[in-house]
């Protein structure tokens, strides 16, 4: 039996989260594994370090401020670290981008501006333009794993934020092993991954979001299918 993890507090009024279980299904059935599949939303709160060592994949959810910030990065070093597919989106693409910068690129005070809206370095912060709401169109890197899913260069998403990348670390990001792969047309970094890694993808957009039960979502339906890799290396090995 596969274990993914969503670590977010859920909560059945909201659509991303409602979105993130339908998508699952829906690449569920396209890759024909039935119940083969065990998901469990698990508040940040409750993250353990047994938790983590049990589990095949996890989704980083939408939905920030999380109850635990320390747990949730905790959650995504562990999964960078040990080779656990995982994938964020929405709040947690800007959890991925915290962890990237305190543990890779050695700026422990590197902070979120929901938590603590008045540090000094603030990697993420609230955005001039909010994007909540906005479909806009993605370009993707060439022979990314993103755009090989995608199979495109080109995609249109939905935003659900108001918080990114705080434009004055742009350049200090770049700098470290995360590739940014997918940007807007004004060039703002939208979609990261490290290519080392089995799955390890983060986006500031809700992919979950244009899943159908006729059309899974690419990115959900390659993220499923790394998952159920990963479960099958581990237990070979």
């Amino acid at each position: 039996m596969r274990k993914l993890a969503i670590f977010g507090e859920f909560d059945p009024a909201k659509e991303t989260h409602l979105a993130t279980n339908d998508s699952i299904e829906h690449s569920r059935e396209e890759l024909g594994i039935g119940s083969d599949l065990k998901v469990d939303w698990i508040p940040t709160e409750n993250i353990t370090q047994i938790i983590l060592s049990e589990i095949d994949g996890m989704w980083i959810a939408p939905g920030s401020p999380y109850k635990n910030m320390d747990n949730a990065l905790e959650a995504i070093r562990y999964a960078r670290e040990n080779k656990i597919p995982c994938l964020g989106t929405c709040g947690g693409f800007q959890h991925i981008i915290i962890e990237y910068a305190r543990n890779l690129l050695g700026i422990d005070n590197a902070e979120h501006g929901e938590y603590s809206p008045n540090a000094s370095t603030l990697f993420i912060s609230e955005l001039v333009c909010s994007l909540r709401g906005r479909e806009m169109e993605l370009n993707l890197v060439e022979d990314s794993r993103v755009s090989r899913l995608y199979g495109a260069h080109q995609a249109q998403e939905r935003y659900y934020c108001n918080f990114g990348i705080n434009p004055d670390f742009v350049d200090k990001i770049k700098e470290g092993p995360i590739n940014v792969i997918g940007s807007d047309r004004e060039g703002e970094i939208r979609i990261v991954e490290y290519s080392d890694h089995p799955f390890f993808v983060g986006t500031l957009f809700v992919p979950q979001a244009h899943s159908t039960e006729s059309n899974p979502h690419p990115l959900v339906t390659g993220f499923i299918d790394a998952v159920i890799k990963n479960e099958k290396e581990n237990k070979a090995g």
